[in-house]
């Protein structure tokens, strides 16, 4: 693996957490403003271009390199998830959800090893 592959790979993460992250603003911003606000038209379109660019992304790299070493980067995106909406959404984080997130994370690092 090359240090391109690897950049490649976080680009693809970054990618899908901030389509999530930009998915769920437009959702808040449809509650309050409506779904024809632009407050809801460009988070929608960028979040919804980010995770088209996420996946031909990981279409590509599904190319070249093995499922199990790509899905354990997928893994954590449930962490980075997690603290990115805690401070970029002022979402609450409980010891519940990072321990959850740390235990699925941990868990698909694990099966892929075992591949």
């Amino acid at each position: 693996m090359t240090i391109i592959s690897l950049v490649l790979v976080f680009i693809a993460l970054f990618a899908f957490v901030a389509g999530q992250l930009l998915l769920k603003k437009a959702m808040d911003a449809a509650n309050l403003s409506g779904f024809k606000s632009p407050k809801f038209f460009w988070p929608l379109a960028t979040g919804v271009f980010l995770l088209g660019a996420q996946f031909f992304l990981n279409l590509g790299l599904l190319q070249r390199f093995d499922l199990s070493f790509i899905y354990p980067f997928q893994g954590l995106s449930v962490i980075i998830i997690a603290v990115a909406a805690a401070v970029v959404l002022r979402e609450k984080l409980s010891i519940q959800l990072v321990a959850g997130s740390v235990l699925i994370s941990a868990g698909i690092v694990l099966v892929s090893l075992t591949s």
